[in-house]
């Protein structure tokens, strides 16, 4: 099997760029960059598609530099009041094969940023037909919601004021119900992520998540 590793290095040029987030201090830096942060992202996906697919051969990991399961380091800005043109974390997401490309599909997702590491499951701002979907199924066979949840899979995320229109207020699964997004999320030490084991124990997280990813896929 092979072998890829992250150094402490990813982590000190995040923490660079969390100071220095501007486009000069990019463009000077951007050897660094590859060499720290994007080919060992890439090598990581590479070497992880043989752990994933142990975990369930149905989710995706794309080493592509373009297109495939790294986020790209560039923010989108449009909307935000925060003009920082760049992340500073590096992130990865692995979809469903028959999920959407976006990282609004259900899938795993990995999160590498200095003192906020983690690994999650599920999914993440769902369109509102993805999300009556899921109500429909969690109302539909209750039993099935709790079992997904019974190995101490804890949802976080967005979360309606009130249960949506159609259910009673005093529904058995009201809280659940009026989720606006459907993850759990692990928290990751920088140690573990720089161990040669990371890829088994991020393939450990995700076993442990996958029944929520099972449940979501079936309610879609």
């Amino acid at each position: 099997m092979k072998q890829a590793r992250f150094s402490a290095g990813l982590f000190a040029f995040l923490r660079e760029l969390a100071a220095n987030n501007d486009k000069l201090w990019f463009a000077a830096n951007r050897e660094r960059y590859a060499t720290l942060v994007k080919e060992p992202m890439l090598a990581f996906i590479d070497v992880f598609a043989e752990h994933l697919a142990a975990v369930d051969p149905n989710y995706l990991a794309d080493p592509r530099p373009v297109g495939g399961s790294m986020f790209r380091i560039h923010r989108d800005v449009r909307f935000s009041r925060d003009k920082s043109p760049y992340k500073t974390a590096a992130a990865a997401h692995f979809r469903h094969r028959q999920s959407s490309r976006d990282v609004h599909g259900c899938g795993f997702y990995l999160h590498l940023e200095p003192g906020n590491c983690f690994a999650g499951a599920g999914i993440w701002h769902p369109d509102g037909d993805t999300l009556a979907k899921i109500r429909a199924a969690i109302d539909a066979d209750g039993k099935h919601w709790e079992a997904t949840l019974r190995g101490g899979i804890e949802l976080s995320g967005d979360m309606l004021t009130r249960v949506p229109r159609g259910y009673p207020a005093d529904h058995q699964y009201a809280v659940d119900l009026r989720r606006k997004d459907f993850v759990s999320l692990v928290e990751i030490a920088e140690r573990q992520v720089l161990a040669a084991n990371f890829p088994q124990a991020l393939a450990s997280i995700y076993r442990a998540l996958l029944p929520l990813n099972v449940f979501l896929c079936g309610a879609l």
